[in-house]
C-alpha cells in the first residue's frame, strides 16, 4: 500500500476512492500536476491560491450553467496553498467543470475573493463557449473549461531546429490569411486552411510562421458598431486562457480533443521544413482593470497576478486595463509551465513576447536589471532549442531595442532597424550611415562579442502599423472605421504616399509605389540579422491607411489574394530574393575569408560624386567551397546616379541578380535570357530611388 492506492499482482498502481461528496467518490490528488487531467480512475482537480480559505469544484453538463454537482474540497484534501482532488469515473465528455473560491476581500488590498464568482482554471487546456467566432456567450454567462484527452499521435516527427541566420519569418493572423473569399480554401480562416496554403508557404520560400495570437480570447468582449458595422477583439491580443487553443479558430468542434487541429498543421509545417512560432501576451490579461470583467485571475489571486498600486489599483504598462506581476515566482511558476506546455504537447518552435519589456519589471513596476523569469526562460532545458524573442518595448515607455536582458538566448525585434530604415527608404536626408549601420545587423546595437550574432529581427512591417503598400500610399493614417475619431495608433509612420493619398490611378505614382515596395524587400533580405515581414505584403496587400486594426474582422484586415494575381512582378521579385539569400551564405553570416582578401563587410559610403550607398558581403561558400561576393546598391535620391563597382580580378565579373527600377533587367530578376548578364564595366547608372543587387560569376 502506498500514499496513491495500493499495487496490484501486475505492479500496476491503482488508485482507490477515500471519500464521497455530493454522490461521487473522491480522494485526495497529484498535488503536482495544475490543471485538470485525465489519469485511469478518474479526472484529477488541481488549483492553487495563495489566499484562499475554501475552494468549490463546480460540474455542469456540457451547454449548460446551473452546476450539477458542487464538490467542496475538504480541509485535508489541502496540502500548503494546493487544493487536490481525484474524482473517480468522471466522463470527460460528459462534463465541464469550473471553481469558486473564498477567502478575505479588502479592495484597498486588491484582495478580492468572492464566493459568488464562477472561476475559470487558470491552467484549463479548453474553454468552453468559444468555438463559434463572433457569437457571444450567454447573457451573463461564464468562463468554463473542458478536459482536454492529449493523446495525439507525432509519429516520428521532429522539429526542424532552423538556425536564427537561416530563418525568414511569415507573420499572420490565422483568420485573416485566408477568410477572404479570394483564398480558394475549403475552410477559410482556420487551422486548416493554413495547411491548404503550406504549397504557396514552401513556393514563397518562408521557413517560420509566426501566429499571431491563438490563446483562447473571446473576441466578442469589446463588441461594438460603426457606422453600422461590427467591430471586435480581432487580433486577440487579451488572453482568456494561456493553456487553451482558440477553439474559434477550427474548422471542426473538438470536444474533449482540442487542439488537435492546430497539432496537425504544426505537424504539416514541420514535415516541410517551416518552424512555427506563436505571439505569446503575458504582460496582461483580459481582465482588464477595476471595471473590466472577473473570470479568473483575479478571484485565484489578484494581488499576486497583477501589479497593484499601494491602494490596490491596476498598474497599466501594458495599455490594456492591467499589466501581470511576472516577476512573481508563482506568477513566473505559471508562465514557465505555460510555455513548457506549449513546448511539449503542441511543438512549438518558438516565441514572439508582446511587450516583453513588461517581463523585465518588478512588482512595483521598476525595471531589473536581471529579471529572474527571463533568465529562468533562457536556460530552461526544456525550453532550449525554441526561439525566444522579445519585443523590446512596452506601453509604459520602458524601450530596451539593444538592451533587452538575453543571457545571448533572447533575440529581439529591431525597432530602430524598422524606423531608422523606413526613414532612409523614403530618402531622408543624412541617414546613409545609420541605414548602413542596421543593414549589415546593428552591431551598434547589438556588438557581437556581447549578444551574438543573431539578436536582431529585422522588420519594416508587422501586424502594428501600416501594410507595405500602404507605407508607400498614405502619408498619415486613416482609422475612422475603429470608431475613435482616428485617434487611436501611432501617428508616427514615417511613411510617404509618392505624391496622392491613398487611391490613384496616377501610373506614375503607382510605379514609384511598386518600386519603393521592392527597395524595401531589397533591403530587408539584403540585411544581416533574421527577416521577419507580414503576410500579403509579398503581393501588396492594403489595409486602406488603417494603421491599428485590431478590431476589423472584414476586408480591411483580410488577406485579398487578388493582389497575388494583380502583383505577381512583385512576389516574383520577392520569392527571387528569397532564393538568392538562401544561396548566398554570406548575406546571413560569416562564412571564414574570401581568398581574394575582401574583408567580411565592406560599406561605400555616398561622397561628393555620388549619392549612391554600397555594401559588399565577401567570404566562402562552404556549400561549393567557393568564394561569395555579393554586392547591394541603393539610390534613395530622387535624380540618377552612378554607382561605382569595386574592382574585380580579371576573371571575374560583376553580375545584376535585382534591379527594383527594371532598367538592366526587364521584369526586375533575372529572365531566362538574361541568366548570363555580366558587367564588363567599372560603374553602372542607377534610376532614381532604385537598388541593385549584384553578384560574381568568372569571365565566360
Amino acid at each position: 500500500m502506498n500514499e496513491l492506492g495500493y499495487h496490484s499482482p501486475t505492479g500496476m498502481i491503482h488508485m482507490v476512492p477515500m471519500d464521497e461528496i455530493g454522490g461521487f467518490e473522491v480522494r485526495p490528488g497529484i498535488y503536482e500536476l495544475n490543471g485538470a487531467m485525465t489519469i485511469p480512475c478518474g479526472v484529477n482537480f488541481t488549483i492553487h491560491s495563495h489566499g484562499a480559505t475554501s475552494c468549490e469544484l463546480l460540474l455542469f453538463h456540457r451547454m449548460e450553467y446551473t452546476p450539477f454537482a458542487v464538490l467542496k474540497f475538504p480541509e485535508h484534501y489541502r496540502i500548503g496553498n494546493v487544493y487536490s482532488m481525484i474524482v473517480f469515473k468522471l466522463n470527460i465528455q460528459e462534463f465541464e467543470y469550473a471553481y469558486r473560491l473564498d477567502g478575505p476581500h479588502d479592495v484597498s488590498k486588491g484582495i478580492l475573493f468572492d464566493k459568488n464568482k464562477i472561476l475559470l482554471d487558470i491552467y484549463a487546456k479548453a474553454v468552453t463557449g468559444q468555438s463559434v467566432w463572433g457569437t457571444k456567450n450567454k447573457e451573463g454567462s461564464f468562463y468554463k473549461a473542458r478536459v482536454v484527452q492529449s493523446n495525439f499521435d507525432w509519429g516520428k516527427e521532429t522539429h526542424p531546429l532552423i538556425p536564427m541566420e537561416d530563418l525568414i519569418i511569415y507573420e499572420l493572423h490565422v483568420r485573416g490569411f485566408t477568410k477572404h473569399s479570394s483564398s480558394g480554401v475549403s475552410y477559410p480562416g482556420t487551422f486548416a486552411a493554413i495547411m491548404e496554403k503550406i504549397p504557396y508557404l514552401k513556393e514563397l520560400g518562408v521557413n517560420a510562421v509566426e501566429l499571431m495570437p491563438i490563446f483562447e480570447f473571446d473576441e466578442m468582449k469589446d463588441c461594438r458598431e460603426v457606422d453600422g458595422k461590427q467591430v471586435l477583439d480581432y487580433w486577440g491580443y487579451n488572453t482568456v486562457s494561456f493553456f487553451a487553443p482558440n477553439t474559434s479558430y477550427n474548422s471542426q468542434p473538438e470536444y474533449n480533443r482540442e487542439g488537435n487541429e492546430l497539432k496537425t498543421l504544426i505537424k504539416a509545417l514541420n514535415a516541410n521544413g517551416i518552424e512555427c512560432y506563436l505571439d505569446v501576451v503575458f504582460n496582461h490579461t483580459a481582465e482588464g482593470n477595476e471595471y473590466g470583467p472577473f473570470f479568473s485571475f483575479k478571484g485565484f489571486d489578484n494581488n499576486i497576478y497583477y501589479m497593484l498600486t499601494p491602494d490596490g489599483h491596476y498598474y497599466n504598462f501594458s495599455g490594456c486595463g492591467n499589466t501581470l506581476n511576472c516577476n512573481h515566482p508563482m506568477v513566473q511558476q505559471m508562465i514557465l509551465e505555460c510555455l513548457r506546455y506549449w513546448t511539449t504537447a503542441y511543438h512549438i518552435d518558438g516565441f514572439r513576447f508582446d511587450l516583453a519589456s513588461i517581463l523585465g519589471r518588478n512588482q512595483d513596476g521598476t525595471p531589473m536589471s536581471s529579471p529572474p523569469l527571463l533568465q529562468q526562460l533562457a536556460f530552461d532545458p526544456i525550453l532550449g532549442h525554441v526561439k525566444l524573442i522579445a519585443e523590446a518595448w512596452d506601453a509604459g515607455g520602458l524601450y530596451q531595442v539593444g538592451s533587452f536582458p538575453s543571457w545571448n538566448r533572447w533575440a529581439e525585434w529591431n525597432g530602430k532597424y524598422r524606423d531608422d530604415m523606413r526613414d532612409y527608404l523614403k530618402g531622408d536626408f543624412g541617414l546613409a550611415h545609420t541605414a548602413a549601420q542596421r543593414i549589415t545587423g546593428s552591431r551598434d546595437l547589438y556588438p557581437p562579442e556581447v549578444r551574438g550574432n543573431n539578436a536582431s529581427v529585422n522588420f519594416l512591417n508587422c501586424h502594428d502599423g501600416f501594410t507595405l503598400w500602404d507605407m508607400y500610399s498614405y502619408s498619415r493614417k486613416h482609422n475612422e472605421a475603429n470608431g475613435w475619431g482616428n485617434q487611436d495608433g501611432s501617428d508616427d509612420n514615417r511613411s510617404w504616399n509618392c505624391g496622392a493619398e491613398g487611391d490613384t490611378d496616377n501610373e506614375e505614382i503607382l510605379a514609384l509605389r511598386k518600386k519603393l515596395a521592392k527597395n524595401a524587400f531589397t533591403a530587408l533580405l539584403m540585411s544581416r540579422g533574421t527577416p521577419m515581414f507580414l503576410a500579403g505584403d509579398e503581393f501588396l496587400n492594403t489595409q486602406y491607411g488603417n494603421n491599428n486594426a485590431y478590431c476589423q474582422d472584414n476586408e480591411i484586415s483580410w488577406l485579398n489574394w487578388e493582389f497575388l494575381q494583380k502583383n505577381r512582378p512583385h512576389f516574383e521579385y520577392v520569392k527571387h530574393l528569397i532564393q538568392f539569400r538562401k544561396k548566398h551564405d554570406v548575406i546571413r553570416k560569416f562564412s571564414n575569408l574570401c581568398s581574394l582578401g575582401y574583408p567580411e563587410i565592406q560599406i561605400f559610403e555616398p561622397n561628393e560624386k555620388t549619392k549612391v550607398l554600397c555594401i559588399m558581403y565577401a567570404g566562402r561558400n562552404r556549400a561549393v567551397d567557393a568564394d561569395d561576393i555579393v554586392l547591394v546598391a541603393f539610390n534613395v535620391f530622387w535624380e540618377e546616379q552612378e554607382c561605382f563597382l569595386p574592382s574585380l580580378p580579371y576573371y571575374l565579373k560583376w553580375k545584376i541578380d535585382a534591379d527594383t527600377a527594371g532598367r538592366y533587367l526587364k521584369n526586375s530578376i533575372p529572365g531566362p535570357k538574361e541568366a548570363s548578364l555580366l558587367l564588363d564595366v567599372s560603374k553602372v547608372s542607377m534610376a532614381p530611388r532604385s537598388a541593385l543587387v549584384f553578384s560574381v560569376s568568372p569571365q565566360a
